[in-house]
């Protein structure tokens, strides 16, 4: 009788862990295998909310010295595609991106992230969708992943959420990732900042008066064939802010009417930033 009572909560705990394997919790799902990662489709609250915009995270985990691509890849690559498969009255928003890293080699420069992201988007709710029921989200993931080669892969990844009228609830388990990836997020520059941009034969200069020195700065552009992504970036430090020459494309065939991409400035702090060419001076447009 002895050993029967040890057993009985050992085979329950058993059945248990085993539950979890086959029939994980709404709301959370097991990671799908993408080529040297996986590949997890996360929201940030436990339910959708009628009228409102849910936020569900595409959350990469790489192995050690592979990656991914932004949205400009830079000399290589492709950044994530994403088909989605929603049900009616729920309606996917583009793809929130992280400040990227540069990657590659001195000769070849890329624009993208290494060993884990989460990829932020919106999902708005319309008025028109019922209450009471479970909705399943969808996505099919075109990814390239890459080292010394590149691998393309392709994965569908899936959740279901219960649907509320209520006001949504945090889920706890996802908390820390979408906290950890808007930190991530460049963020509108300070309507007191002053930018302009001015366009030569060869280059252009991104001049940004801030109300402070600042020694070091690096622009992201958001277009490809723009700016040459390899020449060295050259930051002229100024008693206000600073003056940043950007090398041309060889790529680039005509005139640009805006700058637009992600500066970081002092190696931590980045913003968006979208100037219109050949005006020495002008705020910030508002977003």
């Amino acid at each position: 009788m002895k050993s029967a009572r040890f057993k009985t909560p050992f085979v329950a705990s058993s059945w248990i862990a085993l539950a979890w394997l086959l029939y994980p919790p709404v709301g959370h799902t097991a990671g799908s295998s993408i080529p040297h990662g996986t590949l997890e489709l996360i929201a940030e609250n436990q339910w959708i909310t009628i009228g409102h915009t849910c936020y569900l995270g595409l959350h990469f985990q790489l192995e050690k010295g592979w990656h991914i691509y932004w949205i400009n890849p830079g000399d290589s690559g492709q950044p994530p595609t994403v088909t989605w498969q929603l049900p009616p009255g729920l309606s996917a928003g583009p793809i929130e991106w992280p400040t990227p890293l540069r990657l590659g080699t001195p000769s070849i420069v890329d624009f993208g992230y290494e060993d884990a992201v989460t990829l932020v988007v919106p999902v708005h709710a319309d008025t028109s969708l019922p209450a009471q029921h479970q909705a399943q989200l969808g996505a099919e993931i075109r990814v390239l992943v890459c080292r010394e080669v590149c691998i393309p892969g392709k994965t569908q990844v899936s959740l279901t959420l219960p649907v509320k009228a209520q006001p949504p609830a945090e889920d706890m388990r996802t908390r820390k990732r979408f906290a950890s990836a808007r930190r991530e997020l460049p963020r509108p520059a300070p309507r007191n900042w002053i930018f302009g941009v001015s366009d030569g034969k060869d280059s252009f200069v991104l001049s940004a008066n801030v109300g402070s020195q600042i020694r070091n700065a690096k622009f992201f552009p958001l277009t490809e064939s723009q700016i040459d992504n390899s020449a060295p970036q050259t930051v002229q430090s100024l008693a206000t802010g600073f003056r940043l020459t950007l090398r041309k494309s060889d790529r680039l065939l005509k005139a640009i009417g805006r700058l637009k991409g992600v500066l970081v400035v002092s190696d931590k702090d980045a913003y968006l930033v979208d100037v219109p060419v050949g005006i020495a001076e002008r705020k910030q447009q508002d977003r």
